[in-house]
């Protein structure tokens, strides 16, 4: 029987995978192969959020195959010697994946089609990640875009695919006599159970992700504009783990925006600008690999970071600031592996700006505690909130959490949502009790310092701080 193998990576669904319908195109037998490499690449290894939601996802996408009268085969070792073991065993004439863009797999991917080349295995790849390439979209004199407006207003204007493949009806089943691992045997769970409020949050899996997609175009889609910056409401997609591990793919969303929603819905038209963010986030890691570790803008290199503050930067990691904006946030990612776009930026802001801590620790725990940990829009997200990437002019912006939060979250539900201790305090005084005196604090059952701390910098102060030492640097030559 003609078999080929499909090479699972950041794509683990069925549908709309453009490898998986091109190999069932041509072979009559596909093995669908997952590698779990311990050394894939130089990039960051997986998280432990990020490690908990693979498991899932792989376990989700033995289902489907299984439902169409395939299964998943898991490997554990190096990428090319597993694939090599496959093709030994399987009598595979053809290898079929979708494309990675971070530097490290870029790297792997490269080196890996070459040597299967030079064996005479033929190697078929696609793109299912991105709504465009990444070298497709370029500045008119050739060169990437580094500011997110021109390049999304070119997006627009040059089009792009919206027609999704369709999932198969069946497929063949792989050899009997080819067993993989098990999926446990990848150890990626916790040995110690903290994943409960994850368990309570998620449902991992490319039948949640196409049902999370519905239940957004049919309920807060059209609001998205709006009510997208509060985080006491359910206005968001929460699509952002499905699309990082490619249980959806953004020409379904965008395939799926034009079958529900009406044209000029301004909610709708913003959430796609959203999506265009992604597409930028990756555009900038691949035309930028250094940026993972490195600032887009060079003048940053000699920003004058102070000594790094341990003892700060673990009260920002547990929540414990005395921002209430702040600390809800990151109690809500280490419960939820997950954080509200608006008070990412928040707390983003929080740490590089008024303790002066370097972005990339910053990066290095969003990394660790999200379930949708995407190196690009991670990358992007943090030099832009730190005023080092993709920003015309970044160094003034620094938010003030506590306005911040009586803007965003007037009512209080969502700090109290997270921070119990404060449940009683007034809507008036919730996102700045420290300005209550003791008596006052004490009717509403808090102790500062005790019951909730007080805060660990005052916000005047290292706001002057950071835009002097942004100021330092200001007047450099702008790399942007």
């Amino acid at each position: 029987m003609k078999t080929a193998i499909v090479w699972f990576r950041r794509d683990l669904r069925v549908d709309d995978n453009p490898a998986l319908a091109a190999a069932l195109e041509n072979f009559e037998r596909i093995v669908p192969l997952y590698i779990q490499s311990p050394h894939a690449n130089d990039d960051w290894e997986e998280g432990s959020a990020s490690r908990w939601w693979l498991h899932h996802s792989l376990e989700e996408l033995d289902k489907s195959l299984r439902n169409l009268g395939s299964r998943l085969i898991i490997q554990r070792g190096e990428s090319l010697g597993s694939l090599m073991e496959i093709l030994k065993i399987t009598g595979a004439e053809a290898v079929f994946w979708n494309r990675r863009y971070t530097p490290g797999e870029v790297r792997l991917d490269t080196a890996i089609k070459a040597d299967l080349k030079t064996r005479g295995v033929a190697v078929h790849t696609y793109n299912s990640s991105l709504l465009k390439e990444p070298w497709e979209h370029l500045k008119p004199n050739g060169g990437p875009y580094r500011v997110f407006t021109p390049f999304w207003k070119a997006y627009l204007a040059s089009g792009f695919s919206v027609s999704p493949e369709d999932p198969p009806c069946r497929m063949a089943p792989p050899p009997e006599s080819l067993v993989g691992d098990r999926l446990g045997s990848l150890n990626l769970l916790p040995k110690i159970p903290w994943d409960q409020g994850l368990r309570e949050a998620w449902v991992p899996g490319e039948v949640s992700a196409q049902r999370q997609l519905r239940r957004f175009l049919e309920g807060p889609a059209s609001a998205y504009a709006e009510a997208r910056d509060y985080p006491g409401t359910r206005g968001t997609s929460r699509l952002s783990p499905h699309l990082h591990f490619g249980e959806i793919s953004p020409r379904r969303i965008a395939a799926e925006i034009m079958r529900y929603c009406r044209p000029g819905d301004h909610g709708v038209d913003v959430f796609i600008k959203e999506v265009g963010w992604r597409e930028f986030a990756y555009h900038l890691l691949y035309h930028f690999p250094h940026t993972d570790q490195n600032p887009l803008d060079e003048r940053f290199l000699g920003f004058p970071w102070p000594t790094y503050d341990g003892e700060a930067y673990a009260s920002w990691t547990r929540g414990l600031t005395g921002y209430p904006i702040v600390d809800a946030g990151m109690r809500e990612l280490w419960h939820t592996g997950w954080m509200h776009n608006r008070v990412r930026m928040i707390a983003a802001s929080f740490l590089t700006k008024n303790l002066l801590i370097h972005w990339s620790k910053g990066a290095e725990w969003f990394w660790d505690t999200l379930v949708d940990a995407d190196l690009a829009a991670n990358t992007l997200g943090w030099q832009w909130t730190a005023g080092c990437g993709a920003d015309a002019a970044p160094y003034f912006r620094i938010f003030n959490p506590v306005l911040q939060g009586e803007r965003f979250d007037a009512s209080g539900e969502y700090v109290r949502r997270w921070i119990p201790e404060l449940k009683q305090v007034p809507n008036a005084w919730i996102h700045h009790p420290f300005d209550l005196t003791a008596q006052e604090l004490e009717a509403y059952g808090v102790v500062l310092g005790h019951d909730y701390p007080a805060p660990i910098v005052e916000l005047k102060g290292t706001r002057e701080r950071a835009l002097a030492a942004f100021a330092a640097i200001k007047s450099g030559p702008d790399s942007n």
